[in-house]
C-alpha cells in the first residue's frame, strides 16, 4: 500500500521507476541517492537545516555508537507496539541512524524524512530497504492513519499532525532529555550548570501510555567527537566564550547520557 500524499493536492502519490507521481500529474523525481524532495520550490531543503558539514560530522558520531543504547530502546518499543510488515515513520530522523539500527533488526517498512536535505541525502545513502524524503513536520506528505508506529527524538512537536498520520491503533515514540542528560559537557561550559527539567511536550490528542528511562554514560577520547556532540546540541548556538574555551582545551570528555522514552497513542476524541 502506497501511504504517501502529494504535498501540492494531497492525491495519493504513486512510485513510478524513478519518478512519484499523482493523479493530478504533479511528480517529483528521484534523486540518485534514492530520497524525494517533497518541499514546495521556493523551500528547496538545501539551505534548511544543518549545513553538508554538520550532517557529516553528526552521521560520523553517532556511527561510532555513542548513542546505541537510546537505539537499542527505540528499537525494542518498535518490537512490541508494531508487527512484521507494519509502516514505521521516522519524524526528522536526520541522517538516518536510528532507522538504520532499527532496520537491520526489524521487519518493517520503514519510512523517515527530514527538513534538511543534507541529511536526507545522507540517510538515503545508507542504502537501507526504506524510503527517505524531505519534507515539512507541520505538513507530513503521508495519508491519515496510515503509520502503525513513528518515532520522534529531540525535534519540534506537532501533536495534531502526529494524530492524524497514526493508524487507529498506532503509538508515537518521542524522546526528551533526562535530568542529568550531557550534564558532564554542561558542566565545561557553564559555571553554574544546570540540570534538565524533564518538560513533556503538549500533547493533544494523545494519550501517554508509557514512559521508559535510559541512561548511561560516553567517554570521548577526540576532539573531533567532541565539536560533533556539542554541535548537536542547543548549547552550541548560546554558550558563553569562556565556556567555549574551557571545551576547546579539552582533550577528552566524560558525561551522563539520560533521555525520557515516552509512548503515546491516539486519545478518544469522544
Amino acid at each position: 500500500m502506497e501511504i504517501m500524499k502529494c504535498p501540492v493536492c494531497g492525491q495519493a502519490l504513486i512510485s513510478d521507476n524513478r519518478i512519484w507521481r499523482c493523479a493530478n500529474r504533479h511528480s517529483y523525481d528521484v534523486a540518485k541517492e534514492g530520497y524525494v524532495n517533497l518541499l514546495s520550490a521556493h523551500r528547496s531543503g538545501d539551505k534548511i537545516g544543518d549545513n553538508r558539514e554538520m550532517a557529516l560530522s553528526r552521521r560520523d558520531f553517532l556511527n561510532k555508537g555513542y548513542y546505541a543504547l537510546l537505539a537499542e530502546a527505540v528499537t525494542e518499543c518498535l518490537s512490541r507496539f508494531s508487527s512484521d510488515g507494519d509502516t514505521v515513520l521516522d519524524i526528522c530522523c536526520g541522517e538516518g541512524y536510528y532507522t538504520a539500527y532499527a532496520a537491520q533488526r526489524l521487519n518493517r517498512r520503514f519510512y523517515g524524512f527530514d527538513l534538511s536535505k543534507n541529511m536526507v541525502r545522507l540517510a538515503a545513502k545508507r542504502k537501507l530497504d526504506a524510503r527517505f524524503f524531505v519534507a515539512n513536520i507541520a505538513a507530513i506528505p503521508i495519508a491519515d492513519g496510515a503509520v502503525k508506529a513513528a518515532f520522534h527524538l529531540f525535534a519540534p512537536f506537532h501533536a495534531a499532525e502526529f494524530r492524524r498520520i497514526l493508524a487507529h491503533d498506532g503509538v508515537l515514540i518521542t524522546a526528551i532529555p533526562g535530568r542529568d542528560h550531557l550534564y558532564g559537557l554542561k558542566e565545561v561550559l557553564y559555571d553554574q550548570p544546570y540540570r534538565n527539567d524533564e518538560r513533556e511536550p503538549s500533547a493533544e490528542g494523545l494519550t501517554a501510555i508509557e514512559r521508559i528511562r535510559v541512561r548511561g554514560e560516553i567517554t570521548l577520547h577526540s576532539r573531533e567527537d567532541i565539536d560533533a556532540l556539542f554541535q548537536m546540541t542547543p548549547y552550541y548556538y548560546h554558550t558563553p566564550s569562556d565556556g567555549m574555551k574551557r571545551l576547546e582545551e579539552r582533550a577528552s570528555l566524560t558525561t551522563p547520557i539520560e533521555f525520557i522514552l515516552i509512548v503515546y497513542k491516539k486519545a478518544s476524541l469522544w
